[in-house]
């Protein structure tokens, strides 16, 4: 038996313990918001938050997250009530396709957990693991830098290229 936190609620699964989380999490609890991208571990698809931190979940053992807490997109806010993140998500128009949308907003989170006035490269390093086939990097960029400034940091550090403004 594997126990672990999912989304603030204590839960226990008996499983294969070489289950990744990302089949635990969607076959057995029914959270399907964490898609499977590559497999790898490559394309952030499948993120994750696990004690706070950002983690590919299509290969890693359910058996490594026993007695910590899991975080998915579906733990971040719900409709009615969006996370700053979520809510910045919405007002920058971010998703196209939304395929990766869930991955990208596990990292942006995990980002501002730790960094609440990120440059322009700590955000593009921390979202560099997160491929997005529809080009929407910009606007994620704009997004977290929205939240950063409206938490109260100083200055985002963000420099965002928006398409017909030349600085």
């Amino acid at each position: 038996m594997i126990t672990f936190e999912l989304n603030g609620e204590a839960v226990e699964v008996d499983i294969a313990a070489d289950t990744p989380l990302l089949w635990v999490v969607r076959d057995h609890f029914k959270l399907k918001g964490s898609k499977f991208g590559c497999g790898m571990g490559l394309c952030g698809a499948c993120s994750m938050l696990v004690d706070g931190q950002s983690i590919r979940t299509c290969n890693f053992p359910v058996a490594a997250i026993s007695g910590r807490k899991v975080t998915t997109i579906e733990g971040l806010g719900n409709p009615e009530r969006l996370s700053a993140l979520q809510q910045a998500w919405v007002d920058n128009s971010v998703a196209q396709c939304g395929y990766c949308q869930s991955g990208q907003l596990i990292s942006a989170t995990a980002l501002l957990n730790n960094n609440l006035n990120p440059s322009d490269s700590e955000i593009d390093e921390a979202m560099s693991g997160n491929i997005c086939r529809c080009g929407t990097y910009p606007r994620i960029k704009k997004a977290i830098a929205d939240v950063a400034k409206k938490a109260g940091a100083p200055s985002a550090g963000v420099n965002v290229f928006v398409p017909g403004q030349e600085g």
